[in-house]
């Protein structure tokens, strides 16, 4: 019994040594003595025992290398602390086993000289402004050099530069003068686009009050032409109401006078009569106005006619 249950031990340990999992975004270099084999991606693998062995465990996923903060000297001798952080990703975990005997060991000091090449040839003030630059010229040459490790570099960021104390206090204070400067060129501006603004208004306020009054007065030149076109109307109506009035009465007039002398006649009046009724339309023509009145010989023998000329007389003294 003892002995079956050590036969199962021994198998258990034989099928678990035997058997491998490579999990997901993983790889694993095998060699089989000593000498390189395989390279298992993810799944089950059988590896022979005491023959093979899993010599280095990669992992495909983005990896972060964080180095140490370093002491950098600019173009223009100046000395600052620059930390970066490297990405990167293992594409060939064959020359990343076999590549260099410490692949991380070996990106962190490439970073480390890389960037004091690509600083040490530029000045502080273009250190500070050309972050982007500096990110892009350490990737490319650490990605070089790191195809031969079976490492992609993706990206490089510089994470902080600290220059030294009395460079940060002369950049604060230059720093401040340049706020304090654009405050007043800020100041004298609004100032400036004020007055503008209130220079405009009074310039389109004065216009406007001109048109308006421009207006004011063309409506009231234009109310009083009006006016003076309609008084000449009802004046030019009114003489022409008055011209047909006369016109009118004199025509009703001449008719009644008419028709009294042909209703005389009808009544076979005689012609002396006629004349004597000739003569007081005469009285009436002269309105006491005329001082002489020619009358015919044929009227002068007829009764009364002292008395019609005493009348007319009287009425032009009267007047």
């Amino acid at each position: 019994m003892s002995l079956l249950f050590a036969v199962i031990i021994f198998i258990v340990a034989i099928v678990s040594a035997t058997i491998r999992v490579v999990p997901q975004s993983y790889t694993y270099v095998i060699e089989r003595l000593g000498k390189y084999q395989d390279t298992w991606h993810s799944g089950l693998h059988f590896l022979i025992p005491v023959l093979d062995r899993v010599v280095v465990k990669a992992s495909l996923k983005e990896q972060l290398l964080d180095s140490a903060p370093q002491a950098v000297i600019t173009k223009d001798n100046v000395s600052v602390m620059i930390d970066a952080v490297l990405y990167f990703r293992i594409f060939d975990s064959k020359l990343y086993a076999y590549g260099i005997e410490n692949p991380l060991l070996g990106l962190d000091n490439m970073v480390a000289t890389t960037l004091r090449n690509v600083v040490g040839s530029l000045e502080l003030e273009e250190v500070l402004t050309s972050r982007d630059l500096i990110n892009d010229q350490l990737r490319k040459v650490v990605d070089e050099a790191s195809d031969a490790w079976g490492i992609k570099v993706t990206r490089v960021e510089i994470k902080d530069i600290e220059p030294p104390k009395e460079i940060r206090e002369a950049m604060e204070k230059q720093l401040k003068a340049d706020r304090e400067k654009r405050e007043q060129i800020l100041k004298a501006e609004g100032i400036k686009r004020s007055k503008i603004l209130v220079a405009e208004g009074d310039k389109e306020s004065a216009i406007l009050l001109a048109e308006a009054e421009k207006e004011k007065t063309l409506l009231r030149a234009e109310a009083e032409m009006q006016a003076l076109v309609k008084t000449a109307e009802g004046e030019k109506q009114a003489r022409i109401m008055q011209a047909e009035a006369e016109r009118q009465a004199k025509l009703l007039q001449a008719e009644a006078e008419k028709t009294y002398l042909e209703q005389l006649k009808s009544a076979s009046v005689d012609e002396k009569v006629l004349a004597l009724k000739g003569l007081q339309s005469f009285e009436a023509m002269s309105d006491g106005k005329a001082t002489k009145l020619i009358v015919p010989m044929e009227l002068q023998n007829i009764v009364g006619l002292s008395e019609l000329f005493a009348k007319t007389e009287n009425k032009a003294l009267n007047k």
